[in-house]
């Protein structure tokens, strides 16, 4: 082992990181009883350099292959120990020569005109069905849920956000509602559920597509769900209502004023849309080698600042902005962990490397959150100021009296 040892040495101040290599080498980083106490095997002798060269995305492909193998703790563990050791790995040579990069060509990766978007979002939604089944909660809620409580379950936390969802965008009868990004059409059907009112989701996955079907004809609401094939920028109707839960970060950068453009063009005059995003307390930066290769290619989290400059040239009013900090933290810890039960069913399905690679996301997501600077952005927009009380008083009355009647 000779790169990794010496990158080790000055990244590693918080908790303690062994590494064992190739014949017989060990050494142990850190500082004991300081943080995580984790120890990792190298089996391949060329990833010494490649990881040294590349770390973030090295690393996390060695331990997809194979290669680097997670001897004491999990991989949770090692990726915990690394974020709170990121000041120090953000500052090394690799680390910023491939940040520099990445943010040069940010916008080229985040480039989705409409066939680009299609052929992304099957990238990861199409898996299949069966494959979210096993580990997402009944209602396959893929977004961050809320809790109020912070010991709830899944279930209840999931449905605490569509509960606080539904408050924020004050739905009357009669309402027409536009869901972009739907995904199975859990938050569709909850809003048909709960009001006399008429839902249009819009994916771009066939699978989702399909589910959703099947669930809204089962659920008895077909004739006031329906469910499309089509990316936010081909619809040209007009809704009451506008909600988009975890879809704004499949946008790009480059197309963020014309998504907020779309949405105003949407709305009816005293139209409401409620956009749920994933965002960071950060200045804008660029999305992670693994999850842009593996997980989400053309996606980004845009921060808070680049997504009010784009709300801020489309003419819509910021009417509310909430932030939801561990959240997601905590919604990602239950995916985690139910994913790790039905680890066996994904090998079957999949192979090993896929599941590894699942491994790696969830826990590297959770980090983020729980660690790092990702954070969680609800925004409340409007086309005249005074679409929604003047404060936020409703909320909790309308949540009350939906708790009451059982939604």
């Amino acid at each position: 082992m000779k790169f990794l040892p010496g990158f080790l040495r000055k990244v590693i101040r918080v908790g303690t990181l062994t590494l064992h290599g190739p014949d017989g080498y060990r050494e142990t980083f850190g500082n004991a009883g300081s943080g995580p106490d984790v120890a990792v095997e190298i089996t391949d002798p060329s990833l010494d350099l490649r990881i040294f060269l590349n770390p973030e995305l090295k690393g996390s492909e060695a331990y997809m292959d194979g290669g680097l193998i997670v001897r004491n703790g999990e991989i949770f563990d090692l990726l915990r120990l690394i974020f709170l050791n990121r000041r120090e790995f953000d500052r090394t040579p690799s680390q910023i020569f491939w940040t520099g990069i990445n943010r040069g060509l940010r916008r080229f990766w985040q480039y989705n005109p409409i066939t680009r978007a299609r052929r992304n979002a099957g990238h990861h939604y199409d898996l299949g069905n069966d494959f979210y089944q096993l580990w997402l909660d009944d209602d396959m809620q893929y977004s961050c849920a809320y809790f109020p409580k912070g010991n709830e379950t899944l279930e209840a936390a999931q449905n605490e956000k569509k509960r606080h969802i539904a408050a924020k965008l004050g739905l009357k009868s009669g309402q027409r509602i536009l869901d972009i990004g739907c995904g199975w059409g859990g938050m569709a059907l909850y809003l048909a559920s709960i009001a006399d009112v008429e839902v249009t989701g819009i994916t771009l996955s066939t699978e989702q597509l399909a589910a959703a079907r099947a669930r809204a004809a089962e659920a008895g609401l077909d004739k006031r769900v329906n469910f499309e094939l089509l990316d936010y920028r081909e619809v040209n109707s007009t809704f009451d209502r506008i909600v988009s839960v975890g879809m704004l970060e499949h946008v790009g950068v480059s197309f963020l004023e014309q998504y907020f453009i779309t949405v105003r063009d949407c709305l009816a005059p005293d139209g409401v849309a409620l956009i749920h995003t994933i965002s960071d307390m950060s200045p804008p930066g660029v999305t992670g080698p693994f999850i842009r290769k593996y997980i989400f290619p053309g996606g980004y989290s845009p921060c808070v600042s680049e997504s009010t400059r784009a709300i801020e040239r489309s003419g819509l009013w910021l009417l509310d902005c909430e932030i939801w900090r561990v959240h997601y933290a905590e919604t990602l810890k239950h995916w985690r962990e139910r994913f790790a039960a039905i680890r066996p069913q994904a090998v079957t399905m999949y192979d090993e490397r896929f599941a590894r690679m699942w491994e790696f996301y969830l826990a590297a997501s959770e980090c983020a959150f729980r660690f790092g600077t990702a954070t969680v952005v609800q925004f409340q927009l409007g086309r005249q100021r005074d679409s929604m009380p003047l404060t936020r008083d409703y909320i909790e009355i309308e949540k009350k009296r939906l708790k009451k009647s059982g939604h």
